[in-house]
């Protein structure tokens, strides 16, 4: 198969990830604010709470292959980017794995009580190791010999991927982004009218506020492209189209990163005292996936050549 089918596919692959990966980050957020949820006892409170950390690693992973195919290398296919897709969804499957199995354990507890909700929880995330790791591995195993034999032979980068296919990626980068900005956008719009968001501090809201608008503001620049290239260009290929496309979909990561750091801290913050470390780790996490590797790999590359 060509390397620029094998990319498609691999960015068709993360984005279907991303689209589940929206449900469960959407539940995690918006569930701490309904009124059922002070119920709950101290200790499964807390697991939600851990819960929400390793759905924001998945969401992380998920999104950093477009950053990284526009800073790194220019929306041109290589090899080298196929690999790190690859590497990136096996690594989001896992902590995708655990949070679903935690989730399903705090939700679960509720109705049959916490000894079957812990045995349910444990056999979703077991389930879903074995479709998502140990399945594959085997029938990988399987069929080694063959794969050595279809493992293509491009060079390490073409000599130039069509601009048409550079633009389709380019949207498809933005469309596998946007899902994660709709599910953070809706919670924090739904979450003002509950009973426990009126119960906050003044500074949670105004965070809750500024991440408001930097989630807007990120699906702003995602839907960006889509408009420009219908109104400038009326679905034409072009070079500029291409550039400006770009920037729209790594600029959007700015505040994207921003606004979901932001709502970490009001999560976390509703759940327990230390919100600090929650949005420390977050904030960092997401910058350093989303610009401060790619930057570093463009600017060692280009040293290299």
């Amino acid at each position: 198969m060509e390397l620029t089918k094998k990319i498609k596919i691999a960015l068709d692959e993360t984005r279907m990830l991303i689209l589940g990966a929206q449900m469960l980050l959407g539940f995690q957020f918006r569930g701490v604010f309904d009124n059922a949820y002070d119920q709950l006892p101290s200790h499964l409170r807390y697991l939600d709470g851990i819960a929400l950390l390793p759905m924001i690693c998945v969401v992380a992973l998920l999104i950093a292959p477009g950053p990284y195919h526009r800073i790194v290398e220019g929306g041109e296919d290589g090899k080298s980017f196929h690999r790190l897709v690859t590497v990136i969804i096996n690594l989001a499957l896992l902590p995708f794995a655990i949070a679903l199995g935690v989730d399903v354990v705090v939700t679960t507890a509720r109705i049959f009580g916490e000894m079957r909700g812990a045995g349910a929880g444990i056999a979703v995330a077991a389930v879903a190791v074995a479709f998502w790791y140990v399945l594959p591995h085997l029938r990988k195993r399987y069929n080694s010999g063959q794969e050595r034999q279809m493992r293509f032979r491009d060079t390490e980068r073409p000599s130039s991927t069509p601009l048409d296919v550079k633009i389709e990626q380019m949207l498809t980068e933005a469309r596998v982004i946007l899902p994660a900005a709709q599910a953070l956008f809706g919670f924090q719009l739904a979450i003002v009218f509950t009973q426990s968001f009126g119960q906050l501090a003044t500074a949670p809201m105004l965070v809750h506020a500024t991440s408001l608008l930097l989630v807007a503001l990120a699906v702003v620049l995602l839907m960006a492209p889509a408009a420009y290239h219908r109104i400038v260009y009326e679905g034409e290929v072009s070079a500029d189209m291409h550039r400006v496309g770009s920037v729209l979909v790594m600029v959007a990561t700015i505040p994207l990163a921003l606004g979901l750091a932001g709502e970490t801290y009001v999560v976390i913050g509703k759940i327990t005292a230390l919100p600090t470390v929650a949005i420390i780790a977050a904030g960092a996490a997401l910058v350093g996936l989303w610009h401060a590797y790619p930057l570093a790999a463009a600017s060692i590359r280009r040293g290299r050549r």
